[in-house]
């Protein structure tokens, strides 16, 4: 049996729910950079009420952990920051969910994701913009060095796809300048 896609693990019962999500974190570094080793998928979602029942659906018990309703619905609801995670048994691929909430980099990452298509199946993955944001957030909040490295290796392989004015004006809106300037003076694994 061929080894399970860990994008489409996750991403296929979401397209088949019609909630939107994009994927962010270490998978879209992947994607925009170079590959590295990453056993979850980060996946930012727009819930809105009935949807936990969706995804519950989507991601069957015999498959899939899934934390219960209730509790999807209690941090589908957090102003910013909330999270749960859905667990693929066989292999143990996790995926975090965080909920877009109020959140005004989510709703912006959402409204300037990108469709994809891998072996044959579509799924949506944040701006390159985005990664990097959350990546230089992510950086100032506990200084791990691996986020400027994706962010390297992003700005290495896919600068044709970046748009350095909207993405300065976002690291001037988050007073991120700083984490940029170490960003752009890192050198990715390669």
């Amino acid at each position: 049996m061929p080894e399970p896609n860990l994008f489409q693990i996750f991403t296929n019962p979401l397209n088949r729910t019609g909630i939107r999500y994009m994927v962010t974190g270490a998978a879209a570094s992947i994607i925009y950079g170079q590959p590295r080793l990453t056993l979850d998928i980060d996946l930012v979602t727009e819930l809105k009420a009935g949807d936990a029942e969706k995804l519950l659906q989507a991601f069957p018990p015999e498959e899939f952990y899934c934390p219960p309703v209730e509790a999807i619905n209690l941090e589908a609801n957090r102003p910013l920051h909330g999270h749960f995670n859905i667990v693929h048994q066989r292999t143990g691929f996790k995926a975090d969910f965080y909920p877009t909430g109020q959140d005004q980099l989510h709703e912006w990452g959402m409204a300037n994701r990108k469709r994809i298509e891998v072996e044959g199946e579509a799924f949506w993955v944040a701006a390159p913009e985005y990664v990097i944001l959350r990546k230089l957030q992510y950086y100032r909040e506990g200084r791990s060095e691996k986020h400027l490295r994706d962010i390297a290796s992003i700005l290495e392989f896919s600068s044709d796809q970046i748009d350095f004015q909207q993405l300065q004006g976002k690291i001037d809106h988050y007073s991120l300048k700083r984490e940029w300037e170490l960003a752009k003076q890192t050198k990715s694994t390669r």
